[in-house]
């Protein structure tokens, strides 16, 4: 039996546990987030970088072949974008073997943001 993985007491800490090449690609993945939502609060929710404004607006997490985002952005005009990188739990796999859409990152992001400001 494996140890449990210890919950990261910051977006920092999370980051700062992978090698060099992941921790580039999730530091610009928050510069993104920060980008389109630079009211947002950063915490860790589910052992994840999580970016929160009246709800939250996205998840981020370092697998061993992916980068994943949750939840999906819903927005029409996003869906057929996502669909390559449709997971099969509702959440978003960006290979690490192929550039990472970052600016379709943002797209997610605002649409988020755009969703959560409207709710009562």
């Amino acid at each position: 039996m494996t140890a449990p993985r210890r919950t990261p007491a910051s977006v920092d800490t999370y980051i700062a546990g992978f090698p060099v090449e992941i921790r580039a690609i999730l530091e610009r993945l928050r510069q993104v987030v920060r980008e389109a939502a630079p009211d947002a609060e950063e915490r860790i929710s589910y052992g994840m970088p999580t970016f929160f404004q009246q709800g939250v607006l996205i998840h981020f997490a370092a697998f061993a072949r992916h980068v994943g985002v949750y939840p999906p952005a819903t927005d029409p005009m996003l869906v057929p974008l996502l669909a390559p990188y449709a997971g099969p739990k509702g959440n978003l796999r960006f290979p690490l073997t192929e550039p990472i859409p970052y600016d379709l990152i943002a797209r997610i992001v605002t649409a988020r943001l755009h969703h959560t400001l409207r709710r009562p």
